[in-house]
């Protein structure tokens, strides 16, 4: 971080010890604690979750996966499905150059919550993957 100095100089701040030395162990310590609060990840790599970020996060993140993998499964429940279906066709129709096909689509409902609190919820899976040659 910049700070202006008292002649309207500026100076950076970093964290030292006793010796002068600057010290990397707060930076390491927020490190580990990022990596101790993320829940591990049960799902494959290529599966994207489809939630309330922008439509185009979702479709360039999608378009990495299909070049490392060649297949994706993007998965949306309720309001947000509407969402999933756009990622499948900006992957399919605009940003992929025709390389890339709808293979599958899967819809199911799931039952959430407990006790009078149940209710169900529509979930869909949509397999994008590369065309055959």
């Amino acid at each position: 971080m910049a700070i202006k100095g008292s002649q309207g100089q500026q100076t950076s701040r970093t964290d030292s010890n006793s010796d002068g030395n600057i010290s990397h162990a707060s930076r390491e310590e927020t490190t580990e604690r990022r990596q101790e609060d993320r829940p591990s990840r049960t799902s494959p790599p290529n599966h994207i979750f489809v939630g309330k970020k922008p439509v185009m996060s979702y479709a360039m993140s999608a378009m990495v996966q299909l070049a490392q993998s060649g297949e994706i499964v993007l998965k949306a429940r309720g309001m947000v499905i509407s969402r999933a279906v756009d990622v499948a066709e900006i992957v399919t129709k605009r940003l992929g150059n025709n390389n890339f096909e709808v293979r599958n689509i899967r819809i199911d409902t799931e039952r959430l919550g407990e006790g009078d609190d149940i209710r169900n919820v529509s979930t869909i899976e949509i397999v994008v993957s590369k065309k055959a040659s």
